[in-house]
């Protein structure tokens, strides 16, 4: 289908405005990275794109005492060198530097990484063990929602493109301590897929695990809770590396992730899912400190 027109909007408002009036045929686009390609291979199709690279306040930080705010509209690189994003969740600093390249780093989005709804995401699925949530504008006004409930599927997500858009992710801080980290294997260092990805963050009231969200992927077809693992590691003690351990080993007992040719053998991933979640939850307790 041939682009018929390139548009720029300026507030959210004028871009849901644009939106409504083309009924369907005009779709949100941001970096561009996944799009642009799905157009060129008929995966998406639209006669308006609607450009919310330019659109005012959609790139900033917004820190409260309870949570962190991020404009949708920030890159994979801002995000990984933004120093409060570090301090507070090195997970998601470390997911958004294992981004692509530098060059789709520089340009790809928080936002549009979300709505590609890739279950490997190396920025979502640490957003996903965060627990974070999302605001949504459309015609009936704004919600804010967790963003786990998102993903529908490979490619799928409850936001649509071409009716609403996503404007902030919302990271809450957990009460008390809390440490989180991202694990990640792949065949080579840059532009390479996953083969396994891990995100966690613990909790701790009174030397015990209060909390805790475990996530691996691609192990379904949405970024995968090991809920078991979670749920066994309540009440420990975070120094505990046998309770760690022993969580990991859940954890992978929990994933069943399939045969693939570009990412290696079912049984071989299912081994590295306990490595790295393993490997995550010690990185987490260590920054409990």
């Amino acid at each position: 289908m041939k682009i018929a027109q390139h548009l720029f909007p300026r507030t959210t408002e004028e871009c849901l405005e644009i939106l409504a009036r083309y009924e369907g045929k005009a779709r949100i686009v941001a970096g561009g990275t996944d799009l642009f390609l799905w157009l060129k291979e008929g995966k998406a199709s639209a006669e308006v794109l609607v450009d919310v690279s330019r659109m005012e306040g959609n790139r900033g930080f917004e820190e409260s005492p309870d949570s962190l705010v991020l404009g949708s509209g920030l890159t994979h690189a801002e995000v990984a060198s933004n120093p409060v994003v570090k301090a507070l969740f090195p997970a998601l600093s470390d997911g958004c530097r294992n981004v692509g390249s530098p060059q789709i780093r520089n340009i790809g989005t928080l936002g549009g990484n979300i709505v590609s709804a890739q279950p490997a995401a190396d920025s979502v699925v640490p957003l996903v063990a965060l627990d974070a949530a999302r605001e949504i504008a459309g015609s009936s006004g704004s919600r804010i929602e967790p963003l786990e409930g998102l993903f529908l599927g490979v490619g799928k997500s409850k936001v649509d493109p071409t009716r609403e858009i996503i404007t902030k992710i919302i990271v809450k801080k957990p009460e008390g301590k809390f440490g989180n980290a991202f694990s990640r294997i792949a065949p080579r260092e840059a532009m390479a897929l996953p083969v396994i990805n891990a995100a966690v963050q613990i909790t701790v009231e009174d030397d015990r695990i209060s909390g805790a969200r475990i996530v691996t992927a691609p192990v379904a077809v949405t970024p995968f809770r090991a809920k078991k693992a979670e749920e066994f590691l309540i009440g420990k003690k975070p120094q505990n590396k046998g309770d760690l351990r022993k969580a990991a080993e859940l954890a992978e007992r929990e994933a069943k992730p399939r045969d693939s040719m570009a990412r290696g053998s079912g049984g071989y991933r299912k081994v590295l899912v306990g490595d790295l979640v393993e490997e995550a939850l010690l990185k987490a307790a260590e920054r409990l400190a």
